[in-house]
């Protein structure tokens, strides 16, 4: 009997590593995840105009050349002939959205006899005018998808699209990215014991507890919120790593308290050095204020390392990672007083939050393996075929 032919697949995404976001990791999860079992391949776009091809980790990456960049969106014609190329032998098409030029793409390729797997990342929330021409073709293609993919089940409770095509939805939560399980692992079991029984350094009386914030400086992360909700905390430090459109306006915010030395600003920082943060770090704020946070992936990752998070009630996946009194706290989303008696707790109560570090990463380890989502993905490939 002939070997059995492994399953092709192509995603289909904006962007691909080593450019970075939340989307950009999950389709590089699944591509070197999957490029060991399956035949997969990845199509993007570039950032350049020229069409290029390589392979990344072992995966076959094809960046079409875009004519612009209209903010965070390529506009590439080339994608387009790519897409009509590639899809031909595909078994599954595998669409990342929110992406408008996606569904574009395919429905004027005219190709139609593949299986369609979506995975919703999130709503469009900002671009309501955009949404009123987008609509109608973003409709069709859920109704051409065989399979729509979400992280949570507050994906699809809180979308305003996904409700009627909940009978093709499957939940597969995120897993954690390889260097942050690997290095989480060694830092909660091995390090974090040792330095424990030297002292507890970690709740002594006089050391400030450390709030870490992870993320893009843009309107929907809440840190200005976050910078109104840390006037008059004491015995604690803010470590804001990130950059962004909003980075001079909420330095701005910080004011005093970052020339005093309790707010402190990092960019441009390599995953070691987030990693790093991660460790010296009591507490995560994810106190974003709009449902463009759909998941939060720093939660996730902070989560590993023991640490609780404070985040807030979206209508998205955002409180379904971290949960309210559980791993962490829950506060609602804007509201600048309910942040800082929720940062306030953390710092007077040193014995609950070690212990929702704990449940935190306990939780991690049983619903954010990488390992279990890539499984997860098998099968509804295999399903579909």
């Amino acid at each position: 009997m002939g070997q059995k032919r492994k399953i092709r697949i192509l995603q289909i995404n904006k962007l691909y590593y080593p450019y970075t976001g939340g989307v950009e990791y999950v389709v590089r999860q699944i591509a070197e995840g999957l490029c060991q079992s399956t035949d997969m391949k990845v199509l993007v776009c570039s950032e350049k105009s020229k069409t290029i091809q390589e392979r990344v980790n072992g995966v076959l990456v094809t960046r079409a050349g875009s004519w612009m960049m209209l903010g965070n969106l390529p506009i590439s014609l080339k994608v387009f002939s790519e897409f009509r190329r590639q899809a031909k032998d595909r078994d599954i098409l595998f669409f990342h959205m929110p992406f408008p030029i996606g569904d574009l793409v395919y429905f004027l390729s005219g190709i139609r006899d593949k299986k369609i797997i979506v995975w919703w990342h999130s709503d469009i929330v900002r671009q309501k005018k955009w949404m009123v021409l987008y609509r109608p073709l973003m409709e069709w293609f859920l109704r051409k998808a065989d399979r729509i993919l979400v992280a949570t089940k507050g994906h699809i409770e809180g979308s305003q699209y996904l409700k009627a095509y909940q009978n093709k939805c499957r939940i597969i939560p995120f897993g954690l990215r390889k260097e942050i399980e690997e290095d989480s692992y060694q830092y909660f079991y091995r390090e974090k014991p040792q330095l424990e029984q030297e002292g507890n350094r970690k709740i002594q009386e006089n050391k400030r507890v450390r709030f870490l914030f992870v993320g893009r400086l843009v309107y929907y992360k809440g840190c200005d919120v976050l910078i109104e909700a840390w006037r008059g905390l004491e015995q604690a430090e803010l470590i804001i790593v990130g950059n962004g459109s909003l980075k001079q306006k909420i330095r701005r915010y910080a004011g005093q308290e970052a020339l005093s030395g309790q707010i402190c600003f990092k960019e441009n920082l390599s995953d070691r050095q987030v990693m790093e943060e991660y460790r010296k770090c009591d507490v995560l704020v994810l106190p974003s204020i709009a449902k463009s946070e759909a998941f939060g992936l720093v939660q996730i990752e902070a989560m590993a390392y023991g640490k609780p998070v404070i985040n807030t009630w979206l209508p998205s996946g955002v409180p379904y990672v971290s949960l309210h009194q559980i791993t962490g706290l829950t506060v609602k989303p804007g509201n600048q007083y309910a942040l800082h008696r929720a940062m306030e707790w953390m710092i007077l109560h040193p014995k609950e939050r070690k212990q929702m570090g704990e449940a935190a990463r306990k939780r991690v380890e049983e619903e954010f393996s990488m390992k279990k989502m890539i499984h997860q993905i098998r099968e509804v490939c295999q399903e579909l075929l």
